[in-house]
């Protein structure tokens, strides 16, 4: 297991993310010893999206207004379907998602949160994965689509679904605990 202790992670989502996809990756991170917080648009607490309905209400640590990339180590993009297509044009987190890419630290993108790297112009390419419905979207955007359970490439961690998500937050840990990755800027 990577040591991750002195590691602080963030989470940026907004209502309809995926339920397990946002506080599975939270609780494991801390289980492994790192400082989690989650961000969103408001600074306040967001609703979750579970199977087909409204899932449960989780708290919120910051305003995305108030973060600085600079406190992190790693950047976490829990998916859903609503999640990520309206995060996608919320030009503060995008701005905060570039700013992750352009500094060589991790970020981990589940289920439909690469559409957020495509946002970004990171995927061309990369070798990725993602929900199966936005495959075409990763390889229209010159993504290399696989696949598998945890894509990974300079430090960018992608995966499918909540099936995988020990896999992902595995993954995720390990590229935190390397550090920075040398890659191309978004």
């Amino acid at each position: 297991m990577p040591d991750i202790s002195t590691k602080k992670i963030l989470i940026i989502a907004t209502n309809g993310f995926e339920q397990s996809e946002l506080e599975v990756p939270r609780d494991k991170l801390r289980e492994m010893g790192a400082e989690v917080h989650v961000a969103s648009p408001s600074g306040q607490p967001i609703k979750g999206w579970e199977e087909d309905d409204w899932g449960e209400e989780v708290p919120v640590d910051a305003k995305l207004s108030d973060v600085k990339v600079a406190d992190y180590d790693g950047l976490v993009l829990p998916g859903g379907q609503i999640n990520p297509d309206l995060l996608r044009v919320d030009e503060t987190a995008m701005g905060l998602i570039r700013e992750f890419l352009d500094s060589g630290k991790a970020v981990g993108a589940i289920c439909h949160a690469p559409w957020l790297l495509i946002e970004a112009d990171a995927v061309r390419g990369r070798e990725m994965t993602s929900f199966h419905s936005i495959r075409r979207d990763v390889e229209n955007a010159g993504g290399k689509w696989k696949d598998v359970e945890v894509a990974c490439e300079n430090g960018v961690v992608t995966s499918r679904n909540p099936g995988d998500l020990d896999a992902f937050v595995a993954k995720v840990a390990e590229e935190i605990a390397e550090g920075r990755h040398q890659r191309k800027a978004a």
